[in-house]
């Protein structure tokens, strides 16, 4: 058996992870170097090595472990905010009174949710997503917050990536529309709330598409990038922070 530490930027993690999968580890850890992935076929190695060449692979050689239940181990269900419970797939512990169980498939086909701006985005939908709402997953990855946001109980929910790939992800995880393509494809005016976790720089370039779907009145909460790093052109009406991240609501 061996493993292969790859360093990923944690805003493509949730597309690295669903990769390792549909490569056959056997299980994935999170590391301060970046994810560790499990692989039994050794003879497998020099194929892997050259499919993820651009996370910088560390190859080690492991003894026999049941690294499923490593990556169980790893991955734990988390409260989130005042009203999420985010359980892997296989936790079967009960959803505490008064929260809402959100499923999370680490080393599969979704996100973990674990990094701080996937967890402050959704500590800003629980607070701001009504009944009736239509909201708009902008960069929706692999469709944690759009899932979040149709447990939140908004009416309807649209996510959009312009990655073929997260959008193949995404549809297999969230019972949602998603679509593959670029915000300027959205109809004007439909969204009373918006959500991004994106680049700064992103977030800047799309200023106009935000204003142009966005309804009067419409909440536009924006996340993906550190303190130090706020996209200018949107004065905060919430800024909260957690760990050198941010999330901007205006």
């Amino acid at each position: 058996m061996v493993s292969i530490l790859l360093t990923c930027d944690p805003s493509n993690e949730d597309l690295l992870i669903a990769d390792l999968h549909e490569a056959g580890t056997t299980g994935i850890t999170e590391e301060p170097g970046g994810l560790r992935a499990f692989f039994v076929d050794e003879a497998s190695t020099p194929d892997l090595l050259d499919r993820f060449a651009s996370f910088r692979p560390q190859l080690r050689h492991e003894e026999a472990i049941d690294w499923e239940q490593v990556t169980r181990d790893a991955w734990p269900a988390m409260l989130v905010g005042e009203r999420l419970f985010l359980a892997p797939s296989w936790n079967t512990d009960p959803t505490p009174v008064g929260r809402i169980r959100l499923e999370i498939l680490p080393g599969m086909v979704c996100g973990t949710g674990w990094h701080p701006c996937t967890q402050l985005c959704l500590e800003a939908l629980e607070r701001h997503v009504r009944p009736g709402m239509t909201v708009l997953d902008v960069g929706s990855g692999s469709g944690i917050l759009s899932d979040a946001v149709r447990l939140l109980g908004a009416s309807a929910v649209i996510g959009c990536d312009v990655d073929f790939e997260a959008v193949r992800i995404a549809r297999e995880r969230v019972d949602v529309p998603m679509f593959a393509g670029s915000l300027a494809a959205v109809n004007a005016n439909v969204a009373d709330l918006i959500v991004a976790n994106i680049s700064s720089g992103a977030a800047e370039m799309l200023a106009y598409e935000f204003d142009r779907v966005g309804r009067e009145d419409s909440i536009l909460i924006l996340s993906g990038f550190e303190e130090h790093d706020l996209p200018g052109g949107y004065p905060p009406r919430e800024l909260l922070r957690r760990n050198g991240w941010a999330c901007v609501i205006c």
